[in-house]
């Protein structure tokens, strides 16, 4: 046996003996000494008891290293089209910061207050334990809280992983989690995870939060009594932060000051100097400037939860904690403008009609008025109007009431005005006003037609009273709108716009329960044959419905459904626009025919990006190969394919809109025509009239608008689109003119531009158009060989009869005329005409 064997062999003979003579010294004590085994009984009770618990306590911990990939609930925050933000979806303010945006001092005084040796302890203070031990005790069973003695690793268990339950078994699995945090995070990212997550009041989450929320400022421009005030607000947020308590906050800051001087941070001069400070407090708004598009972010809003949900529970992308970026076609001077613009109209029709009721009621038994207002959230944002309630009603006099809690006199009492009554009132004197928000409402929506991309959207008069939105929501008969669809069924079917067509009564047998059926014009006349450009131009509905029923009412309603006005049978009546469709189908169908026949669907979302900027959706969804190319590989440029869907063959759209243009120029729309630009359109007035349109535009603006109570009623007999929808769309262009170039339509390949005589439709050759709208002679666009021929002479014949009968009829009517004037007085007479 080796010298090495003979060593180990001698160890391993020693710890026998060594532990066959402490077996038998724990037999001998066990059996002959009662005190060993009690103490042996309770030493293992203890480990036993230790063991359980620990299990019991950690059993369902979470597992610490999920901190590694924590994301905390962030808003979604909304651009509009030209990149800044216009609007946040959230329920509580968060900014997510890098340690390297968080600044020294701020650190500095968090650590200083809550946590004056976080950077050397191992996730738990025993001397800040030991003390939060004692406290406890003392404060047993008397209803007080004890102090906490967490650090800063304990908070950031608490507030991330095990919740904020006050017992004893949270604390130590707060002091369990700790110790596991600190051996899985740094000292920066847990106290950057601290500084992020940590609730500060105004809810505000994080430090940029409540810096935004407390001094209107990003936490890199706090200065030093701001920075310490902010870090005393996780002792007591909701205390410190009002204004009652502001000496508590005061005194309580200057103590984190010391402390920072104490512990080196600041020398005692920068100390004195910041506490000479006020707290500098802003009163309380809202983190994010908000664009006054109530209507179109709830569309947004609306489209994101379909597409991700709505909170944390519903995925990783939701609304109101996934940390959205969304870039939106959102113009927000064209959304004023249009807001604007709907406005007026709605007022202007209003008129003087008086008070048309309380936007809502509040029950006055339900307890105190004036906070039941503040509950209800109604506000509105028109001029100085505020939404209050009336809180009394004694004959002549009244008080109205704010969300705010303040109370005023209000005059200009309707008879029906009553107490409970939210009503929009404007200062007056020392007192408030009643004002009306118009009954009748309406919509309006501008798009882009090469994109289809929502510009702006007004769904009524505001978005605080009332959140329905009749731009996308509201189905409404169209009227007139619909024609041009009419006109471009029959261009399809080879008919031209200088195509002649009856415009007279139309009946036609529906069966033997409903009879026959008769159609007439607006205004009741006609008479005659007139060009198709005429037709549309002056809105003749008997000329429409001989287009509609020639060309075919299947082919017509196909065509509607095309362009995505809606599904109708074939009757004659939808020809007219007795179907419903909204605001938004009716732009989206007219940006198809002024795109060459090319519709795209409507959007208001152009992409979405999650927290870390990765797009994960596009509206543009095109795949261009190539594109990203790291060298040109010689090859042609790649290109976009084309998006959207052919509607219309791209010269009977083009054909459509010149004659729409006419419209403008001397038709329905002739309104419109001083704007001085290139514009086409439609208007369109319902049975009743109960609703009025306007829909119209520019190469590369569409914009629609609709005004009709909410229940269809009798507008008056004088509502038409020309008078009261045109005028919207007409101060909407004013307001935004910038934003619309001179550019004209262009005919698309394979239409030829033809001299022809406006009123009958005839070729000309021997005269040229001279520009002005009521000009006889015009440019009018045809397809290949559909073009009027010259005169043949027959036709000069023809012409020459009528002009000889002509003749004879003023001679014989002249010489009536003398005839009468013999015998009575000259009588005047005075023949109106007009435009229907």
């Amino acid at each position: 046996m080796s010298e090495t064997d003979q060593t180990a062999e001698g160890f391993r003979y020693r710890i026998r003996r060594e532990a066959s003579g402490a077996l038998a010294w724990l037999r001998e004590a066990w059996s002959d000494k009662r005190w060993f085994r009690w103490l042996s009984i309770a030493v293992l009770a203890v480990l036993v008891a230790f063991f359980v618990g620990w299990t019991v306590l950690t059993r369902n911990l979470p597992d610490a290293e999920t901190l590694l990939d924590y994301e905390p609930p962030l808003p979604s925050m909304v651009r509009g089209i030209d990149g800044e933000i216009v609007h946040s979806y959230a329920r509580e303010r968060r900014v997510q910061l890098q340690f390297k945006d968080l600044p020294t001092q701020l650190i500095n005084a968090y650590t200083s207050a809550e946590d004056k040796t976080f950077w050397t302890h191992g996730g738990i203070d025993l001397g800040g334990f030991a003390s939060a031990v004692i406290d406890y005790a003392s404060k047993l069973g008397t209803g007080e809280r004890a102090v906490g003695g967490s650090t800063i690793t304990q908070q950031v268990a608490k507030n991330i992983l095990v919740g904020n339950e006050y017992s004893v078994t949270r604390k130590l699995k707060e002091m369990v989690l700790a110790r596991r945090i600190e051996d899985v995070l740094s000292k920066r990212e847990i106290i950057t995870l601290y500084l992020n997550e940590i609730p500060l009041g105004r809810r505000s989450f994080g430090v940029q939060a409540a810096a935004r929320a407390y001094f209107d400022k990003d936490v890199g421009d706090l200065n030093l009594p701001e920075m310490a005030y902010l870090a005393i607000l996780p002792k007591a947020p909701e205390t410190y932060s009002r204004s009652q308590h502001f000496d508590l906050a005061l005194q309580r800051r200057n103590f984190v000051l010391d402390q920072m001087a104490d512990n080196g941070h600041i020398t005692a001069a920068e100390a004195a100097q910041a506490k000479s400070a006020p707290l500098g407090i802003v009163d309380q708004r809202p983190e994010t400037r908000s664009a006054d598009a109530g209507y179109f972010l709830e569309e947004v809003r609306r489209e994101l939860m379909s597409r991700y949900g709505e909170n944390a529970e519903d995925g990783p992308d939701s609304v109101y904690a996934g940390g959205l970026w969304v870039r939106t076609s959102l113009d927000t001077d064209m959304q004023t403008a249009a807001q604007n613009s709907l406005r007026a109209g709605l007022m202007r029709y209003h008129g003087n009609r008086g008070w048309t009721g309380p936007v809502a009621t509040i029950d006055p038994s339900k307890g105190d008025l004036k906070r039941q207002l503040a509950s209800s959230y109604l506000s509105i944002n028109y001029q100085d109007w505020k939404i209050g309630v009336v809180t009394q009603r004694n004959g002549n006099s009244a008080q109205i009431g704010f969300s705010d809690g303040k109370e005023a006199p209000l005059s200009n009492l309707p008879d029906r005005l009553k107490v409970g009554d939210v009503i929009a009132a404007s200062p007056s004197g020392n007192g408030w006003r009643v004002r009306t928000v118009p009954e009748v409402s309406g919509g309006f929506l501008a798009q882009d037609p090469n994109t289809g991309r929502i510009l702006a959207m007004q769904g009524g008069f505001d978005p605080r009273l009332d959140s329905f939105n009749r731009a996308t929501q509201a189905n409404r008969q169209p009227g007139s709108t619909i024609k041009p669809f009419v006109y471009a069924t029959g261009l399809d079917s080879g008919m031209t716009p200088a195509t002649m067509v009856p415009d007279k009564t139309y009946c036609y047998y529906q069966g033997a329960n409903l009879g026959e059926k008769c159609f007439r014009n607006f205004s009741g006349q006609g008479g005659g044959e007139h060009t198709m450009r005429w037709g549309l131009e002056q809105s003749r509905n008997l000329m429409t419905v001989h287009i509609a029923m020639d060309s075919g009412m299947e082919n017509v309603v196909k065509t509607f459904d095309r362009a995505g006005i809606g599904k109708y049978d074939p009757f004659p009546a939808f020809a007219l626009g007795a179907g419903e469709t909204t605001v938004e189908k009716m732009v989206a169908a007219y940006s198809g025919l002024f795109n060459h026949g090319l519709k795209h669907e409507p959007t208001v979302i152009d992409y979405v990006q999650d927290r870390n900027g990765k797009v994960i959706w596009r509206a543009d969804d095109r795949d261009c190969s190539g594109c990203n190319m790291d060298e040109w590989d010689g090859r042609p440029m790649p290109r976009l394919p084309e998006r959207g869907n052919q509607i219309l063959d791209p010269r009977t759209a083009y054909q459509v809109v010149h004659m729409m243009e006419g419209v403008v120029q001397r038709g329905t729309a002739v309104a419109l025509r001083d704007l001085g630009m290139p514009l086409a359109g439609k208007t369109g007035t319902t049975s009743g009239p109960t609703n009025v349109w306007f829909i119209g535009g520019s190469p590369d603006i569409v914009a629609g608008v609709y005004m009709g109570f909410d229940r269809p009623r009798n507008m008056g007999g004088y509502a038409q689109g020309g008078t009261l929808a045109a005028p919207i769309f007409k101060q909407f262009v004013r307001e935004t003119r910038s934003k619309w170039s001179e550019r004209p339509f262009l005919a698309p390949e394979g239409v030829r531009m033809v001299r022809i005589d406006r009123r009958t439709g005839r070729r000309v050759f021997d005269a040229w158009p001279s520009g002005e709208p009521l000009a006889g002679v015009i440019w009018e666009a045809f397809k290949p060989d559909t073009e009027p021929t010259r005169k043949g002479r027959r036709d000069e014949i023809d012409e020459m009869r009528e002009l000889v009968l002509a003749q004879l009829r003023r001679r014989e009517a002249a010489a009536a005329a003398a005839a009468n004037a013999e015998r009575e007085p000259a009588d005047f007479v005075e023949e109106q005409g007009g435009l229907y």
